[in-house]
């Protein structure tokens, strides 16, 4: 019997890694799901949520063991993924429409913008894709579905109506009372069993860094929650879950000086035992704010630095110099427990020179202290990087080498690299056949741009030695 509920909302986020010998996952509390169920509920409406991460399973994408997960199910099934698993959701999605063809299946979360009409095209099984403003897009919309009515005024969608036309309505306005929202829906989960809580301080932001895959989803829009309400849900957390760590998972926490102390000065003010990291940028920090942030209870901070040439971060439009790194990190590094400091790499207009520049500058901070963080670059749909790129570049595919970003678990990994396993030999042609949908998959000039690169960071030892560059394959380039 299907659920009574209006929605069965699933998250299909996870952090799930197979390396040769173990599996390795690690549960964190599922904060958009648990938002959006807050909203619907608030509006009167039932949600049967479910939680991915948690089913009972060494091979969860096994679609053996994903329908038993749904069964019992509303009739319509909401299902949230971010870009590493989007292929595996539009995968199951199609087979589970095939096993449940009246079923509405909508399709929320991050991993879709921008490639909403192919999706939609190609993928019959999603009927309806959720953008931006969730908490109000899926208010309109159950509501819409419950009373029969024509889809056209549900701001915040693209669906695809009678006779296969894909529609995509207006976007939804900006929510700019965060603080409104409420806080998200944790009687749906059992904390204890979660690794971590992270918390959303702001949604959005101004900056216009070219690779950058989040910012686009707000339209380079920023909105804050108050220090008060920042610090309520804290205290809740503490006093109902005992939480005792904090992530605040959103990269512009530190939007100013002014919303950074206030936010201290209130988490002092309770006397709350707790520690916290949080995300920073190098140009808007000083010495006063990096140590008030450490004397309520901040032991990490975690740095965007991105390059070291200065030439790379005028034309990512960073907004910052490789002076201002040298001049901050440091700094940080004598005051904060850690300091996690993040680089790109692969970027095709990087020559060597340029390259070396970073290399040179992650090798001084990790003599200071701070943990280096490179992650090969994920050309994502809605960066504005891949719009400049891929009008101008081939994308290329190589089956033991992903950008880190969108590992999906089906991968196995080893000393640096990924083996595919024959079973999971379709899914990835899935990602092959559509470059298009899922472009983070590839990259631009393996012989020339990432293999050099790759092989110095071995040789600095920020990636594993691996035997297979050795062989240097040569992966055909997808048009």
């Amino acid at each position: 019997m299907p659920s009574s509920a209006d929605i069965t909302l699933v998250n299909l986020n996870m952090l799930f890694m197979r390396y040769s010998e173990e599996i390795e996952r690690e549960l964190h509390v599922p904060l958009g799901c648990l938002y959006l169920t807050r909203a619907l509920e608030h509006a009167g409406f039932s949600v049967d949520f479910r939680d991915y991460q948690l089913v009972k399973s060494d091979d969860p994408f096994d679609l053996e063991v994903f329908f038993p997960f749904l069964e019992g199910s509303a009739e319509v099934i909401g299902l949230s993924c971010m870009a590493n698993l989007l292929p595996f959701t539009v995968y199951a999605a199609d087979e589970l429409k095939k096993r449940f063809p009246n079923k509405t299946v909508v399709l929320g979360g991050v991993g879709s913008k921008s490639v909403e009409e192919p999706i939609l095209r190609r993928f019959l099984g999603i009927d309806i894709i959720c953008r931006g403003e969730g908490e109000l897009t899926a208010v309109q919309l159950l509501g819409a579905l419950r009373a029969g009515n024509d889809l056209s005024g549900v701001r915040g969608i693209s669906y695809r109506g009678p006779g296969g036309q894909i529609h995509h309505n207006p976007d939804q306005p900006r929510i700019k009372d965060l603080d409104g929202i409420g806080f998200p829906a944790w009687e749906k989960i059992d904390l204890s069993k979660y690794a971590g809580y992270g918390m959303m301080t702001s949604r959005g932001c101004p900056y216009l860094c070219t690779f950058c895959s989040v910012a686009p989803v707000w339209n380079l829009e920023s909105h804050h929650r108050s220090a008060a309400n920042i610090v309520a849900e804290m205290v809740r957390l503490n006093q109902d879950a005992g939480v005792k760590l904090f992530l605040f998972q959103d990269e512009f926490f530190v939007s100013g000086k002014r919303n950074v102390m206030d936010f201290c000065r209130e988490l002092s003010r309770t006397g709350l035992d707790v520690e916290w990291k949080a995300f920073g940028r190098v140009n808007l920090m000083d010495e006063e704010m990096m140590r008030a942030m450490v004397d309520c209870g901040c032991l990490e901070i975690r740095f965007g630095v991105e390059s070291g040439s200065d030439a790379i971060l005028k034309r990512i439009k960073k907004g910052f110099t490789a002076e201002q790194s040298l001049k901050i990190v440091p700094l940080a590094c004598e005051i904060f427990p850690r300091v996690d400091t993040f680089y790109v790499w692969g970027f095709p207009f990087e020559t060597m020179e340029d390259f070396n520049q970073s290399l040179f500058q992650m090798v001084s901070f990790r003599m200071m202290g701070a943990r280096i963080l490179p992650s090969l670059l994920s050309l994502l749909p809605q960066t504005a990087i891949y719009k400049e790129l891929i009008a101008v570049s081939a994308l290329e595919f190589c089956p033991y080498l992903l950008p880190e970003f969108v590992f999906t678990g089906h991968e196995i990994a080893h000393a640096g690299e990924i083996d595919i396993p024959p079973k999971y030999a379709d899914y990835f042609k899935l990602i092959i056949d559509n470059p298009d949908i899922f472009p983070g998959f590839f990259h631009v000039d393996l012989a020339n741009n990432i293999f050099p690169k790759l092989s110095l960071l071995r040789k600095f030892g920020f990636y594993p030695e691996a035997p297979q560059l050795i062989k240097m394959a040569q992966p055909q380039p997808i048009a």
